[in-house]
């Protein structure tokens, strides 16, 4: 029994030191942390999942126009005067003030053709809004499909919302917009879900939970961008790090980062309880799989067409294929993956991992689903060519896409696919008649030059790409998925039946390579 007491002793003594430790770091770090802002502080008061589970899609935008009611009195009219510049979102004199601007895309919208012959939901990112997949919502609205753009609770309001929100209530966002999706078509009618980056993990979840619970809606089609089925494990470290924001006076700890609020339609600072409820809903989402591969139900799940970059900050392309593509029944499934410029004058700076990194991620084949990869071959090439194989086959075939990489840019980036290089906000060459929409142009802003120290903001945010100049290829094959018949897709191929679980590059490699420690920049 003493010695029983004397361990107990060890580890509380043990504990206390660890404490101290990392609180003493913590403090550290706090002395050189910005000041918490009203939008840091104030969380509005969203359904819960629950709630949501009961309400009408009506419902929810009653409580989300209040959100933004309350936001405008809780954090708006209380804008420091040291804050009131023309580049923060939440100072009503700003440019970029979202409800001055033409359209206030933080909002949940809907979008109903005359004759729907099918539904979407559209499910953005983490930190983001509906405005990141706006010009996906346009080629469904073209194609006569009715568009619900869902803003995830948390999103679109304050930063501050995202400390105190839990996946489920994502979850249950998901599943009352399904349910307004279907209510606006006949039964039959095909039904989308499209998820960008952690909305990918979403549209994963849901689509996983249709096959255990017949009371939800089945999609017919996931189309994924950039989803986020893996992020690095370091995240982990993120949370133990904010374990002293419990302790009054070190509240700055919660956040990754604490950025100004340049974005209308995204967060830049970032709370660490995001990339908590990030890492729990892609544990669900991997743990479900494996539970559903192992009951025979996952060949019930829907074709799934992802587009990815194979350099991305933020989520990991190996989870990507080793723990969803992997476990894919044959069912007409596709990932199309980006590769880097090869022709661009900045190729001899390019570390030569990411050179050979296509070939170093590429499953074995053949395989049970469709590989598409888009790039250009070598020096001089500057035509992207589009490369796949089949299902079940091991040979490639190519075609020329007549699009080009442009020579200054070496890749594409986690938060670039979606965007067309005339999008006012993100494009790099916005359109003349609407660069002016939302009051300020951040694609832009990489290219420009002068002394450092001058600029409002920190330029070293923009140095990722953030639109793609092949987004015409994506619309493209967007607009193919769209028109297809469902029934028509093969229920089964003829294809070596087995599971390559592991790809020739890991994800401790790839976490390693990509260099993903912290999120402190804002850039999820």
């Amino acid at each position: 029994m003493k010695k029983f007491f004397k361990f107990v002793k060890f580890v509380l003594k043990a504990s206390l030191l660890l404490f101290f430790v990392l609180t003493s770091v913590v403090a550290l770090r706090l002395l050189y942390a910005p000041k918490l802002q009203p939008w840091h502080t104030f969380v509005p008061a969203e359904l819960t999942a629950e709630e949501m589970d009961k309400a009408t899609w009506k419902e929810y935008i009653e409580r989300e126009n209040k959100i933004f009611d309350d936001v405008y009195h809780e954090v708006v009219i209380n804008t420091p005067e040291s804050e009131k510049t023309s580049v923060n979102r939440y100072f009503e004199g700003s440019r970029i003030y979202p409800p001055k601007l033409k359209a206030d895309w933080n909002r949940s919208y809907v979008m109903v053709p005359k004759e729907p012959k099918g539904s979407v939901v559209l499910l953005h990112g983490l930190t983001d809004s509906p405005y990141s997949l706006r010009h996906v919502a346009q080629l469904y609205y073209k194609k006569d499909f009715a568009v619900i753009g869902v803003r995830m609770p948390g999103h679109g309001t304050v930063p501050g919302a995202l400390t105190k929100i839990v996946w489920q209530d994502w979850m249950a966002a998901t599943r009352m917009a399904v349910r307004e999706a279907k209510s606006m078509t006949q039964k039959e009618a095909p039904l989308h879900l499209v998820g960008f980056s952690q909305g990918g993990s979403v549209a994963v979840k849901y689509a996983l939970d249709a096959l255990e619970d017949d009371s939800l809606s089945r999609p017919d089609r996931l189309v994924l961008i950039s989803p986020m089925i893996g992020i690095t494990r370091l995240s982990k470290l993120a949370e133990i790090m904010a374990i002293p924001s419990i302790i009054p006076g070190f509240e700055k700890a919660a956040w990754l980062g604490i950025i100004p609020e340049f974005n209308p339609f995204k967060y830049n600072s970032f709370p660490t309880n995001a990339v908590k409820q990030a890492r729990l809903l892609i544990t669900d989402v991997k743990q479900q799989i494996v539970r559903l591969h192992k009951n025979g139900r996952i060949k019930d799940l829907p074709p799934i067409i992802v587009f990815q970059s194979i350099a991305d900050y933020t989520v990991s392309t190996p989870a990507l294929i080793n723990d969803l593509f992997s476990y894919l029944p044959a069912n007409a499934s596709e990932l199309v993956l980006f590769d880097i410029n090869r022709d661009t004058e900045f190729l001899p700076l390019v570390r030569p991992v990411f050179v050979n990194m296509m070939s170093r991620m590429l499953p074995d084949l053949p395989q049970r689903y469709k590989i598409t990869i888009i790039g250009n071959e070598t020096p001089g090439d500057s035509g992207t060519v589009e490369r796949s194989v089949l299902p079940g086959d091991k040979n490639f075939t190519a075609r020329a896409l007549g699009l080009k990489y442009p020579q200054d840019v070496f890749s594409l980036s986690h938060v670039s696919l979606q965007f067309p290089e005339n999008d006012p906000l993100y494009g790099s060459s916005p359109d003349p008649e609407t660069k002016d929409e939302f009051g300020l142009n951040l694609g832009i802003i990489s290219n420009a030059q002068g002394e450092r120290g001058i600029l409002e903001i920190n330029t070293n945010l923009f140095f990722r790409i953030s639109s793609n100049p092949l987004f015409p290829y994506l619309a493209e094959r967007i607009d193919d998925v769209i028109d297809e018949d469902p029934a028509a897709l093969p229920k089964k191929i003829d294809v070596q039946s087995y599971i390559n679980s592991k790809t020739k590059i890991t994800e401790e490699e790839y976490d390693a390579i990509m260099k993903k420690t912290d999120y402190s920049d804002g850039q999820f």
